[in-house]
């Protein structure tokens, strides 16, 4: 069975490229976190994504599937956890690509021997996975969670609600 592919991702670096996730959003930490998980699952991939600028009451790392976030606290930088998981983490035979587009990482990332991509391509590159006919066709057969039936249940009961009432 074929190893999985390695991200190192700069979180914040990359949230502005994606489409739908703004740097501004609450939740965008989260929101790129559940896009990483579902490229991971197509493409048989694991990530380490580094978020900066945490609070110190902020969790140091979370799991969900197969992406790890570790959130560096404020006063540290992503950039430099980034270089030094890469100094550590980095093997001939299981390479890892590290996704940033500060200049500072990419030089340090390259004098380690790993790959580097930038922000912008690795965008390009989770758009063209999430546009394969594999994930149209799964996003095409995926059911709702009873969440969401729920939701959208509530959703069309309060529209047929306002038009009974005009």
């Amino acid at each position: 069975m074929p190893k999985l592919k390695r991200y190192v991702i700069d979180g914040h670096n990359l949230i502005p490229k994606i489409h739908g996730v703004n740097l501004t959003d609450l939740e965008d930490e989260n929101q790129l976190i559940e896009i990483l998980n579902e490229f991971c699952r197509l493409c048989r991939a694991q990530v380490d994504v580094f978020f900066d600028g945490a609070p110190n009451s902020t969790t140091d790392r979370k799991k969900a599937g197969l992406v790890h976030a570790h959130f560096i606290r404020k006063g540290l930088s992503a950039d430099d956890a980034i270089i030094e998981y890469a100094k550590n983490h980095a093997k001939p035979d299981y390479p890892l690509t590290v996704v940033s587009s500060d200049h500072r990482v990419q030089g340090a990332i390259k004098n380690l021997g790993a790959a580097v991509v930038s922000s912008e391509s690795f965008a390009i590159e989770t758009q063209r996975v999430f546009s394969s006919p594999k994930a149209v066709q799964e996003q095409k057969e995926k059911q709702l969670t009873p969440g969401e039936l729920a939701m959208w249940l509530n959703e069309f009961e309060s529209k047929q609600k306002g038009q009974d009432n005009s």
